[in-house]
């Protein structure tokens, strides 16, 4: 969410932004600048009203102590304290209006964020590797998965419905040993601290993240009593929720947090996207960067978020190509996101694999997390960013089509055979 003092006073700017990213300024602000003057309006008159007040009641305890007649001014009192009552909740009632407003106002694009309408505008900043070359014609995971027997969709429409998957033997192994590498490489060699958090969160830490109210409908609600509890769609709500309404120390940023976790997203609005393999799923797994850092370093630091998610590719020897997304292909919440897309051989195409984001203070703002600047007394919000790193079930699907070979199997990458105590996958049956 955006500072209202800051929207009030770069109302040209705000609506730029917007349209850079190809939003009808009007339609997202509608009245705010009439909304704006008419709340100052009655906070002017409320403290108005209140200095009569305070003038009317000294001249009633004069007019008292002296034995005349105080009724007309304890009267006049009497209407201030009425008129200042209605003047606070008309101004209570802009204000919610006016927050309405804000929650709904996009993060502003950074200027160094390429301008355009759509991913087709996005541009390539780097990539790396090369695609692997093939004396066969590759073939797509959802192929090679059913035909090794470690990849199930039929049996996951069975236990739940589409969109779901059901991985075997070392298919399972895969996913497990993805995990744990991200893990531990993120851990031991980037330094990142390990949390593992709930994957129901209440709907304020949705809110905090920006998830709701906007993105309600994309995700799986879980009715609790007389509140309402959510499945995470991703770890970035839970861990930059950790801190909501609380100063962090200065000394401390940035704060690196990593966590592994379920992700469950109900894909509204995407039906017939992806409806082969497991690329669009209901359910799940992924390992998300999560970082809290000054605003004055914000920015080094999405830097080297986005490395450190791209160094997992070129260990698992990966080719990729790192993009910085236009405006107008940015979630609403980020000022800047680099996608890091992998290659797919069976598929002949380059798929988001990562997206790494600064939210700058949007996200600080909406969970109130604050930090005091050394030698200052004002606190002010932090920057959040966060990042894939990585989507596990993309990861496995890349090295399932990458690392196949002429006879059906898939060798394992070396990085990952430690892990699963195998080099190879060759087929089975369950």
């Amino acid at each position: 969410m955006l500072d209202l003092n800051f929207v009030r006073e770069n109302l040209p700017l705000v609506e730029e932004k917007l349209r850079q990213r190809g939003m009808d300024p009007s339609a997202v602000l509608k009245d705010f600048r009439e909304l704006d003057t008419k709340r100052r309006q009655a906070i002017t008159e409320a403290e108005t009203s209140k200095a009569q007040r305070n003038q009317a009641t000294e001249e009633i305890g004069k007019l008292k102590k002296s034995g005349q007649d105080a009724s007309a001014a304890m009267a006049q009192a009497k209407d201030l304290r009425e008129k200042i009552s209605e003047l606070e909740k008309t101004a209570s009632d802009f204000d919610g209006q006016l927050r309405d407003i804000l929650v709904g106002i996009p993060n502003l694009p950074h200027t160094s964020v390429p301008v355009g309408k759509s991913a087709d505008d996005n541009v390539e900043v780097r990539r790396w590797g090369t695609p692997p070359k093939f004396d066969f014609t590759p073939k797509a995971h959802w192929d090679l998965g059913s035909q090794l027997g470690i990849l199930d969709l039929e049996r996951a429409v069975k236990l739940t419905g589409a969109r779901f998957a059901v991985y075997w033997d070392l298919g399972a192994k895969l996913e497990r040993a993805l995990a744990n590498f991200m893990l531990d490489l993120h851990t031991r060699e980037h330094g990142y601290t390990e949390v593992l958090p709930p994957y129901l969160v209440n709907s304020e830490s949705m809110y905090g993240t920006g998830q709701l109210p906007k993105f309600a409908a994309d995700s799986f609600r879980v009715p609790h009593g007389d509140k309402d509890l959510w499945l995470i769609p991703t770890a970035e709500v839970p861990v930059t929720n950790l801190y909501r309404d609380e100063i962090l120390d200065a000394a401390k940023l940035p704060i690196s947090l990593t966590a592994y976790t379920p992700c469950f997203r109900s894909e509204a609005g995407s039906y017939g996207k992806d409806v082969r393999g497991i690329i669009r799923q209901h359910q799940f797994q992924k390992v998300e960067l999560v970082k809290f850092t000054r605003p004055d370093q914000s920015y080094e630091e999405h830097e080297k978020l986005t490395r450190n998610a791209e160094e997992v590719l070129q260990k698992l020897g990966l080719h990729y190509r790192t993009v910085a997304l236009s405006t107008g292909d940015m979630g609403a919440a980020s000022a800047k996101t680099y996608d890091i897309e992998v290659w797919l051989p069976g598929q002949q195409l380059y798929r988001e694999i990562s997206s790494c984001s600064n939210f700058e203070a949007y996200q600080a703002r909406r969970a109130n997390i604050r930090y005091r600047p050394e030698g200052k007394n004002k606190t002010e919000f932090v920057h959040t960013l966060n990042g894939s790193a990585l989507a596990v079930g993309r990861t496995w699907v890349a090295i399932v089509e990458n690392y196949q070979q002429a006879d059906g199997s898939v060798l394992i990458p070396e990085a990952l055979r430690p892990y699963i105590g195998a080099e190879r996958m060759t087929a089975k049956s369950f």
